[in-house]
């Protein structure tokens, strides 16, 4: 059985490694997934400490509440879909178990929302529910050529076989995937949403100068919040799959505004901004969706130029002007 273990908030790297090491203790193959989650295969270690899947996530709870501080939530099933879909179908901070049986996956799957599957986004959704297909056991029960005709071929194979509870992808240990993350903190509570948009323009041009640099993209880019409250402050986190892996600034430009529009944070007083590029991979394996016209090509050049620039003269010699003076 696989277990994925969301561990609340997002963690800084080496607290993040420090709970990776504790699942280590249960398991070798622990797979991580920086900033807030995990999934571990747990199908050999049961025998080893005498105890069931949901009696080992027990287990990592108590020992993450203990040395950690944190109430983990454990979602289990017999692969890491329906893992990680029992994680997120409820409150936090329980253990929910998704049975290797078809009935039992076909209960647990009705009614569950297309958002919630892998893959599917706001406009995914709003295509699926044009048609009427917003549920898991909708889009499993519909025929395979309907979902392909709506989404493509590919697309339509996938999200179908996710709704059923197909998964065939495997756990696999290693270390973190290492993240590029960049912050900036104002000078006393911002409260002026134009000031933190220019804030966010100049975190991707930080995020975009790095992978760009070396030679890295990312699929994944996280926005974290810290804003006051009544309390004294607080934080929230959201994160967006990319359409594609980028490294391009004004993908991760109009990602992180929207990210940060969707908040809804429009009289905060927000004390700091802060951006994670997960997810990384190799700029020079990775695919580029191919555009029509010439605008996309001309800002790429003059990107590379200003990159050249400021590899030349500095980080601060090219930059939008609604950043001036920012660190």
């Amino acid at each position: 059985m696989i277990l994925y273990l969301h561990f609340g908030d997002p963690q800084p790297d080496p607290a993040y490694r420090r709970l990776l090491d504790m699942v280590g203790e249960f398991t070798p193959v622990a797979q991580a997934l920086p900033p807030d989650a995990a999934l571990a295969d747990v199908s050999g270690s049961t025998r080893y400490f005498d105890r069931d899947a949901a009696g080992l996530a027990a287990l990592i709870r108590m020992r993450a509440a203990a040395l950690h501080g944190l109430d983990v939530t454990v979602g289990i099933g017999p692969n890491p879909l329906l893992a990680r879909l029992a994680a997120h179908r409820g409150e936090p901070g329980a253990i929910r178990t998704v049975p290797d049986d078809p009935e039992a996956i076909t209960r647990f799957l009705a009614g569950l929302p297309a958002s919630a599957l892998p893959g599917v986004g706001p406009a995914t959704a709003r295509t699926l529910a044009s048609y009427g297909l917003r549920t898991a056991d909708r889009i499993a029960a519909t025929p395979l050529l309907t979902l392909q005709r709506i989404l493509g071929v590919a697309t339509g194979r996938e999200l179908r076989d996710r709704a059923a509870g197909v998964d065939p992808s495997r756990v696999t240990a290693g270390a973190p995937p290492r993240t590029v993350d960049a912050e900036h903190r104002f000078g006393q509570d911002e409260s002026d949403a134009a000031r933190r948009r220019a804030a966010l323009t100049h975190l991707t041009e930080q995020l975009g100068a790095r992978l760009r640099d070396e030679r890295q993209t990312c699929r994944v880019l996280t926005l974290t919040v810290q804003y006051a409250d009544r309390t004294g402050s607080a934080s929230i986190t959201r994160s967006r799959t990319l359409p594609e892996a980028t490294a391009h600034t004004p993908r991760l430009r109009a990602t992180a505004h929207a990210l940060h529009g969707a908040l809804g944070l429009q009289r905060a007083r927000v004390r700091s901004l802060a951006l994670r590029a997960g997810d990384l991979g190799d700029a020079a394996s990775a695919s580029r969706q191919l555009t029509f016209g010439p605008d996309d090509d001309r800002a790429r050049r003059i990107e590379a130029a200003a990159d050249r620039a400021r590899a030349r003269f500095g980080a601060g010699a090219v930059r939008p002007a609604s950043t001036a003076g920012m660190r």
